[in-house]
């Protein structure tokens, strides 16, 4: 089936069910009239030229428009570009061109970024777009037009409710149904992009099939039926959000409840208790700061069975803590990546306590799973560890015009090399001991030292740095830089910190700095960044830290 297709589906099933609630936007739609909101923006798009395969970007937080944009791109065959809502200019100017997209929708600001600011920064020709025309601005050359979550136009832009009026004047839902029967399963849907250890961020391109049978069953991994009810803090820009949220929720007609537009401790904790949420999902930080909440005890939160805990390595306390604190007897473990839409092992709620809150779980439904010597290709014994590779229909499609770095992450029979260092027993159950790949993972967010580093050479002190990632018992790792500066020149890690303001995202900011002279090498020359790794962990004091288990 494609996205559409199952939506309309469950839509006839279910029309009287809650389908979304947006509490920060006061919002509540039953499927019935979340279906009908989505047919409107899907017809908006046609209205405007979105032809199938053309990306549309979207640059918000959560909220209701994320769910109907996603919904809607699906059904009329265009592919969505999930655009980071904590990118800066310059990573706003690579995701635009990289994915060619034609048509973006975009928030009016989140938190201290003025996304319209940003815009106009990299466009500044849209100030002088007449209105109702297509741009052309010489920085973005495939953007045609940026519609605006404001309630009101801006210069070259379209406010959000001109954008459904004018869009779908005239247009009859048998245009869409008709767009609808011309798109395949195993179209491209979808564009995210992730890190790597060479190169700039990759847009891992995804399909309905394979977002779709994932999102399914992880629901199914949670036991969801449509009298689940799921808070939503986890952002939609990724997987996380946009399938195992979401799409475990559609396709079982349960309801997806947006606390807030970002994540609070707050927030979260009062969603739970006011609408009786019976799961929730959290990268590990989310969930230490909700039970390090000193008010905790306050909330009713005996409604909640199951959800996930997954997006970077999962300390066995915290789940432990998750389970008698806050009564999720129920929770579940996932382990994937982007490119595999994302999931591929889940812990089940049947599982022992000790497995499920010590390992990722077992390979998922019609997912295939090995675990090879990285360097011959062989499978190892049970009990080795190895790198870890999958196969089946959740692997992505491809890195969107990057023909070389799919070829290297996915090999000639189609199994995705996941640069995950894994062991498994003898039952299946797998634990992930560490990464073949040099990416750091802070709090969900996965970051590629290469683009931290290209950006701290443009300091004028800098002679040479290279980034890595430290344990933190908050955030899973923390990004460090090791800077050489160059002769005479004086500069400090507050004053570094500073020059990254608003220039990166906030979550590639380096927490650590260290002034060195010379880098740990091969005797090739090559640098070693685990050796960096463990002077640091010993020169911070982090020992006890990166002992932490995790699943």
């Amino acid at each position: 089936m494609t996205v559409g297709a199952m939506f309309d589906d469950v839509a006839s099933k279910f029309p009287e069910h809650e389908a979304l609630i947006s509490r920060h936007e006061n919002l509540r739609l039953t499927y019935a009239q979340l279906r009908e909101k989505i047919d409107e923006l899907a017809l908006a798009l046609i209205g405007f030229g979105v032809k199938k395969g053309d990306r549309v970007g979207i640059w918000s937080p959560n909220n209701f428009a994320w769910v109907a944009i996603q919904f809607a791109t699906a059904k009329m065959g265009a592919i969505l570009v999930n655009i980071n809502p904590a990118y800066r200019v310059q990573e706003l100017d690579y995701a635009l061109n990289q994915s060619g997209v034609s048509f973006l929708i975009t928030a009016r600001q989140f938190k201290t970024s003025d996304y319209q600011s940003m815009i106009y920064e990299l466009m500044p020709e849209l100030r002088r777009t007449a209105e109702g025309s297509d741009i052309s601005c010489s920085r973005v050359p495939a953007l045609r037009r940026v519609v605006t979550l404001d309630d009101h136009d801006h210069p070259g832009m379209i406010s959000w409710d001109d954008f459904i009026e004018i869009g779908q004047a005239g247009r009859e839902l048998s245009e869409l149904a008709k767009r609808g029967s011309e798109l395949d399963c195993r179209d491209p849907i979808n564009i995210q992009y992730t890190s790597g250890t060479t190169g700039f961020p990759k847009g891992a391109t995804l399909t309905h099939y394979g977002i779709l049978n994932n999102g399914f069953f992880v629901g199914e991994g949670m036991r969801f039926t449509e009298k689940d009810r799921l808070c939503i803090p986890v952002p939609f820009y990724h997987c996380f959000g946009m399938v195992l949220a979401n799409l475990a929720c559609v396709t079982h007609g349960a309801t997806m409840i947006l606390p807030s537009d970002s994540f609070s401790p707050e927030s979260v904790l009062t969603t739970v208790s006011e609408e009786r949420c019976t799961a929730l999902h959290g990268v590990p930080t989310m969930f230490i700061a909700e039970l390090e909440y000193p008010k905790l005890d306050s909330f009713d939160l005996s409604s909640l069975r199951t959800g996930i805990m997954a997006g970077s390595p999962c300390p066995i306390e915290v789940i432990r803590k998750v389970i008698s604190k806050m009564g999720m007897s129920e929770i579940t473990i996932c382990y994937g990546m982007t490119e595999t839409s994302p999931v591929s092992f889940q812990t089940s709620i049947d599982d022992p306590i000790e497995l499920r809150v010590s390992t990722v779980g077992r390979v998922h439904p019609q997912v295939e799973a090995k675990v090879i010597d990285p360097f011959t290709g062989t499978i190892v014994p049970i009990g080795t560890t190895g790198e870890l590779c999958v196969r089946g229909y959740l692997v992505m499609k491809e890195y969107w015009n990057n023909s070389s770095a799919t070829n290297e992450a996915i090999d000639g029979e189609r199994w995705m090399h996941t640069g995950d260092l894994a062991m498994m027993n003898e039952d299946g159950y797998l634990n992930i001991v560490g990464r073949t790949k040099d990416m750091i993972s802070r709090g969900g967010e996965k970051i590629f030292p290469k683009e931290v580093e290209d950006f701290l050479y443009t300091h004028p002190s800098i002679s040479d740095v290279q980034v890595i990632g430290v344990a933190s018992a908050k955030y899973g790792e923390e990004v460090m830089a090791w800077v050489k500066l160059k002769p005479g020149m004086m500069v400090t890690a507050d004053e570094l910190r500073e020059y990254c303001k608003d220039k990166i995202a906030y979550f590639k900011v380096p927490t650590y700095f260290k002034f060195t002279d010379v880098f740990p090498m091969t005797i090739t020359g090559k640098i070693q960044k685990f050796k960096m790794r463990e002077i640091s962990t010993k020169e911070l004091g982090l020992q006890d830290v990166a002992r932490i288990r995790t699943a």
